[in-house]
């Protein structure tokens, strides 16, 4: 008899494990794009994604092994697959509250608070996850008839486990979230462990799958609300959360996942915007006194430097470098960049692009960012290498540094490295969170674009950058090593314990 059930159950449980590693994996795909419009999707929110998963994963089979002793039924083991693929539905809805805490926290630098808020949003998908853990080990106690054959029915139960998680991880990043969204992939990973475990039950708990698969013709609505001004479009591409603000005064504002940073600023009448993206169009003419013939600008956003030489330097050739395409679409759309002749478009990552094109350029622009992180293999003396390659001679690269006020850490980092590549490095502290470093092989002075040939109304513009010599003492960078995410982020939690202690 025992025999008997057990072959009948077969292919529910194989087809339930197969679900539920989809699911949990998934998840955690899902789970670190839920969290990126507020904390960014740097190493470190990716390290917490992965450490939580894995503690959750790891209870869940302690659990699921007891829970399987005691009650080796496979309607008790649905019902919790059940109860999981609620919880995992529910996760995108019941996390804002703990998202919009944690934004605060991070915007008052509040360290403590932000790492607690964290740790809760995370908790709210380690639930979930723990419960589909205790699958695995609880269907192997289900389909072990002969303990001769232990070692078999558990090898190939989690074979296939690890076979759904692998197809969870790959349905999750490259169908699901940038076909339906980040709250949409959630209901759909919850409904696939859902509809597993409904048919191992009594039809009527079809429902449970049936209305998770209804609530995905619900509004998903604006994933984070602006606390000021109003969000006029909004969407997820398939390297990030993505929102167009516009500001009481009309101007307009890139976002990126968390927000904190803007990557775009677009104003009407006006290419310039009193911030360092000016730095770009005349900080060139340090080393050169004539306008750039071609640049490279890595990091291209939404499009504000391309726009600015437009208006300013129509016959520069620009190469407009960005790895996520979706924002041409969006700077043509919200941020003024008109397609024209001496505008290319590139959607790569910076370093791959600038070590295959044969292109020669005046100068080479660096703004990617993934805030608060510069790409660590775009701040390293090989990537620098690189780009004094691609450089006309007398040619220039020009890197933003954000940091927080008062800074200087990745700064000084930047400035050795470069050091190490180019005979000349400088700085300009543009704003009191940006600073531009300029590198060249040839000699850097402010006095050059005093008398450089650029429009008039730049002039002022010109004559208010303060070029100094680079700051010294930073540790250089290298592909092996360039630990900038620890960097910043011991400079932000100094930086907030002195606003505390303040």
């Amino acid at each position: 008899m025992t025999a008997l059930r057990a072959r009948t159950l077969r292919l529910p449980l194989e087809v339930l494990v197969f679900a539920v590693g989809v699911s949990s994996l998934g998840a955690e795909i899902a789970a670190a794009r839920l969290m990126a419009p507020f904390f960014g999707a740097s190493t470190v929110i990716w390290a917490n994604t992965i450490a939580v998963v894995l503690v959750a994963l790891s209870v869940g089979y302690r659990v699921g092994g007891r829970l399987a002793d005691r009650r080796p039924r496979v309607e008790a083991l649905a019902g919790l697959v059940l109860l999981a693929s609620v919880l995992l539905a529910v996760v995108p809805l019941v996390a804002h509250p703990f998202l919009s805490l944690s934004v605060k926290a991070f915007d008052t630098l509040s360290a403590g608070a932000f790492l607690s808020s964290l740790f809760g949003v995370l908790v709210l998908v380690a639930v979930p996850v723990l419960l589909l853990g205790a699958v695995s080990p609880w269907a192997t106690r289900l389909r072990i008839v002969e303990v001769a054959r232990a070692g078999e029915v558990a090898g190939r139960l989690y074979a296939i486990s690890t076979a759904g998680s692998l197809a969870g991880t790959f349905l999750a990043a490259l169908v699901l979230i940038p076909g339906v969204g980040t709250q949409r992939t959630f209901l759909i990973l919850a409904a696939i462990p859902a509809l597993a475990a409904a048919v191992a039950l009594r039809p009527r708990w079809l429902v449970v799958p049936g209305v998770l698969l209804a609530a995905l013709a619900l509004p998903v609505g604006t994933v984070k609300p602006a606390e000021m001004g109003r969000v006029l479009y909004e969407t997820e591409t398939p390297y990030q959360y993505a929102r167009v603000v516009q500001m009481p005064d009309g101007s307009r504002r890139l976002e990126l996942n968390e927000g904190q940073a803007i990557h775009s600023l677009w104003k009407p009448g006006t290419v310039l915007t009193n911030a360092y993206w000016d730095g770009y169009l005349v900080l060139p003419f340090t080393v050169a006194p004539r306008p750039p013939g071609r640049i490279a600008v890595l990091g291209t956003a939404g499009g504000t430097v391309a726009r600015a030489y437009a208006k300013y330097f129509p016959d520069t050739r620009i190469d407009a470098v960005d790895i996520d395409g979706r924002l041409f679409e969006i700077g043509r759309r919200w941020f003024g960049l008109e397609p024209r002749p001496q505008l290319r478009e590139f959607a790569e990552d910076a370093r791959p692009f600038l070590r295959r094109t044969p292109e020669r350029y005046d100068s080479i622009f660096v703004d990617a960012y993934r805030q608060p992180y510069i790409p660590f293999y775009l701040a390293t003396k090989e990537f620098f290498s690189i780009a004094r390659e691609r450089l006309r001679p007398g040619g220039s690269v020009i890197v933003n540094v954000g940091h927080p006020v008062g800074s200087d850490t990745l700064e000084k980092a930047l400035s050795a490295t470069l050091g190490k590549v180019f005979a000349h490095v400088a700085r300009d502290p543009i704003v009191p969170t940006n600073t531009m470093l300029i590198a060249s092989d040839a000699p850097i002075s402010s006095s050059s674009m005093l008398g450089a040939a650029m429009p008039s109304d730049l002039g002022p513009l010109a004559a208010g950058q303060r070029i100094e010599p680079a700051l010294r003492g930073g540790e250089v960078f290298t592909d092996d090593r360039a630990p900038v995410e620890w960097l910043i982020d011991t400079s932000i939690v100094r930086y907030a314990a002195g606003e505390a202690g303040g």
